[in-house]
């Protein structure tokens, strides 16, 4: 089996950061007046800024499939083309159509001939799987190299018109933030934008062994929670979009992003901590042996809650050994932990023979995904 590096890491967000002030201005005010929730989410989330591929003038700038061909341009230079790569993989929780496949689309932009696309879908658990993808593909000798990318454009799916009303109920947001976690929620916290890396047979420059990756499902006793293209139903079950008239996709909003609140709240956290250990437990690691964690989390909220999930359930992780980037990025989902990455890898702070973990959760029907890494 061949070992497996990334050797080129890149990044590409869309236009100027977009601060808390401006976001209502990018996004459209909803029923002709600003957003009485806007203020608790963000307190909660601790977003500073976050990336829109929307211009100054309210003109979209970049598809999904765009933005991706922008971070994978900017992994190439004159020794690694993009007529290079043998083998693209793309995950995405938002991509620009349901057919053709988002890495179709993308290897449609970047038209540099012949190779094998594969495109997971899901949320933020999609680009570590199209990562996973790649990596077991140049382990098994199917290729020698290989490009992996997260990317998002979510804030076309935020815009003012696709939204019926407010979250109600302020009062209860004062009370206990994680009922924000809605669609107020999401759309005051996710951001735009791609990620994307070169995985290789062998080691070049500064590069990191991918000494295994691992992933989990919950799925088979947890319900949905979060969704898009669907309803959820009092049974718990989905109804999808194809199951509703026309004229209903728009009167339920079918296809803007919910989530349960309520079951978010009760599992993200136990559920993560739970898979955690099974991975560390597999490969007999310890937090002894982690110099770099690196969780994607979708709001500052869970911060100090998943430290202490982590102490209650044996696998303390010092906060010195935390890498986040949150507060300037904000959530952009399947590519959050290629672009924390990337300035992990950018700030010149790693030393040869640091571990790094990253671990991915997705509260989509509570899915995680994890990636221990060694720096050579």
């Amino acid at each position: 089996m061949k070992d497996v590096y990334i050797t080129r890491i890149a990044k590409f967000l869309p236009n100027e950061p977009i601060d808390n002030e401006q976001m209502e201005e990018k996004l459209g005010i909803i029923n002709g007046k600003n957003s009485k929730a806007r203020r608790i989410v963000l307190r909660n989330n601790q977003i500073k800024t976050r990336y829109y591929a929307i211009d100054a003038d309210g003109n979209i700038t970049h598809n999904n499939a765009q933005l991706t061909k922008e971070a994978i341009e900017l992994l190439c230079d004159d020794t690694f083309t993009t007529k290079d790569i043998e083998l693209l993989s793309c995950g995405t929780s938002s991509p620009d159509q349901i057919l053709p496949s988002h890495a179709s689309m993308v290897h449609g932009f970047l038209k540099n001939g012949n190779l094998e696309v594969n495109s997971p879908s899901g949320a933020c658990c999609s680009g570590m799987n199209a990562l996973k993808y790649g990596f077991l593909a140049i382990k098994a000798g199917q290729v020698s190299n290989a490009v992996c990318t997260g990317s998002e454009r979510t804030s076309t799916w935020m815009k003012s018109d696709i939204f019926e009303t407010e979250v109600e109920h302020l009062k209860e947001l004062e009370d206990n933030p994680i009922l924000a976690f809605n669609k107020e929620f999401l759309r005051w916290m996710l951001s735009d934008g791609s990620g994307a890396v070169l995985l290789e047979s062998e080691p070049k420059g500064i590069a990191l062994k991918i000494e295994w990756m691992e992933g989990y499902s919950y799925a088979f006793e947890m319900e949905t929670c979060m969704y898009a293209g669907g309803d959820k139903l009092e049974n718990g079950h989905l109804k999808p979009w194809s199951e509703y008239p026309a004229e209903e996709w728009a009167n339920k909003s079918l296809f803007a992003m919910k989530q349960d609140v309520k079951l978010l709240g009760e599992n993200i956290l136990g559920k993560g901590v739970d898979s955690l250990k099974m991975a560390m437990n597999k490969h007999h690691i310890t937090t002894a042996d982690i110099d770099y964690y690196l969780p994607h989390i979708s709001s500052y909220y869970f911060k100090e809650n998943l430290y202490e999930e982590l102490k209650r359930q044996g696998v303390e992780i010092p906060w010195e050994k935390w890498f986040m980037n949150l507060s300037k990025v904000g959530n952009v989902g399947a590519a959050s932990i290629f672009v924390m990455l990337e300035e992990l890898v950018s700030s010149g702070q790693l030393k040869k023979g640091d571990k790094i973990l990253l671990h991915v959760p997705e509260s989509a029907r509570f899915s995680y995904s994890y990636a221990y890494l060694t720096v050579c």
